[in-house]
């Protein structure tokens, strides 16, 4: 891996030491710098889950991705670096309290002598690493976030007191994820295939771009503008999330202009 490419993508400079302040100093930067999207759902990308794949994409194109892909990197970006990192799968719990399949999240766990959660990968969560061995609620900027013992020995980490996914303790190998990535960007029943989301957290909130909207939270408040040409929406991807486009996304039988639905903005999050 180019190391200094990818730091250089994070806009950060190479750390001295693998501690705790660094970590949270790379996950604010990561999650500032490379936004949580599922463009290559509907501009018919393949979703590659190797390392030479995700850094072309990431790092050299200069786009984002989803769990598997951004948390996928980052991990290995963290061990170059000295970290003991690996992914967890998790499933991730449905509005209505159950639980998704298994796999249809991956999370990071760092050794620091205790384990630490980090996830790039879910759209509106933790900006921070938050302590698996706590017992107290954790604040962040995006709310309180707890973790509680769950079945076989998983984990269930809520933020302000919802469930939003159920970790495993067992790490994984990327390849583990590919049938389950390969699902969430081909299924018609997937939520990836049936919406279209650009989003990043901003020092004051949070800017998305789904579909033709563009909404962005500014201490708490929330604006939304609909923007009415191609170029506009082109013009958006580059400003807010230094993308280019040759081509805008759709989603199946949809205009690139037909708003669609945004969950990374709301109180659901997804993989």
């Amino acid at each position: 891996m180019d190391v200094d490419a990818y730091l250089d993508r994070l806009g950060v400079a190479r750390p001295a030491t693998p501690d705790l302040a660094t970590l949270r100093h790379l996950q604010e930067h990561h999650l500032a710098a490379v936004p949580f999207e599922n463009l290559s759902s509907h501009l018919g990308e393949p979703v590659e889950l190797a390392e030479d794949a995700l850094f072309g994409k990431i790092v050299r194109r200069r786009r984002g991705g989803f769990c598997y892909e951004l948390n996928g990197l980052f991990a290995a970006l963290l061990r170059e670096l000295g970290y003991r990192a690996a992914l967890h799968g998790a499933q991730v719990f449905r509005p209505d309290g159950t639980l998704g399949p298994p796999l249809d999240h991956a999370a990071i766990v760092v050794d620091l002598g205790e384990p630490w959660l980090v996830d790039v990968g879910f759209g509106r969560f933790a900006r921070h690493p938050v302590r698996l061995s706590g017992v107290d609620a954790q604040p962040g900027p995006d709310g309180e976030f707890l973790v509680l013992d769950a079945p076989h020995g998983d984990l269930d980490v809520l933020t302000d007191g919802k469930p939003q996914y159920r970790l495993e303790r067992r790490p994984r190998p990327l390849a583990d994820f590919v049938p389950m990535a390969w699902w969430q960007t081909t299924s018609p029943e997937s939520h990836f295939t049936q919406s279209l989301t650009c989003s990043r957290p901003t020092s004051q909130g949070r800017v998305t771009l789904a579909g033709d909207r563009l909404i962005e939270t500014v201490d708490g408040v929330r604006h939304e503008v609909r923007l009415a040409t191609p170029d506009a929406i082109r013009a958006a991807y580059r400003v807010y999330f230094g993308m280019t486009l040759t081509r805008l996304p759709v989603p199946p039988g949809e205009s690139p202009l037909t708003v669609v639905s945004d969950r990374s903005d709301t109180a659901v999050r997804v993989p």
